[in-house]
């Protein structure tokens, strides 16, 4: 155990949010999400787990270190809900929350229609699968900078 670090992130995780630059990305996904076949496509190569943890758990210990691009843009995009890009089901509510608990402000997420998510996926960094059981648990977040102290 490490003091100060969530206990839901691994040695993998870390290393891969740690080796991520400005702008790269990573997808979260939940559990019907191709998580192995995208990422081996991916930056990384293989596929990161965060096993029997829901997507806003997960979501919450990646922003506990992960800084998102979110001065600059909006950097979470959701997976549209097919045929009703408008809907927000209860999971991307959850996971907006955690985001705006993160920034500290409101920090709205973007939508992303299902197949071009997919591709997008692909050129992510790597993809962390959860334990989420809940349809459209699926994100991609930005990664962005900690700007230097004065």
């Amino acid at each position: 155990m490490l003091k100060n670090l969530d206990p839901a992130l691994n040695a993998d995780i870390l290393y891969a949010l740690k080796s991520m630059g400005h702008g790269d990305t990573l997808v979260l996904a939940d559990a019907n999400f191709p998580s192995d076949s995208i990422a081996r496509q991916t930056s990384l190569g293989r596929l990161l787990r965060m096993d029997n943890i829901s997507a806003p758990r997960a979501m919450k210990a990646i922003l506990s270190v992960l800084p998102l691009d979110t001065p600059l843009q909006p950097s979470v995009g959701r997976m549209e809900v097919i045929g009703q890009p408008d809907t927000i089901p209860e999971i991307q509510k959850e996971i907006q929350a955690e985001i705006d608990a993160a920034e500290g402000q409101s920090a709205p997420m973007y939508s992303i229609e299902r197949h071009a998510f997919y591709e997008n996926a692909k050129k992510a960094y790597c993809v962390i699968a959860t334990g989420e059981l809940r349809f459209y648990g699926c994100f991609i977040l930005t990664k962005g900078v900690i700007p230097p102290k004065e």
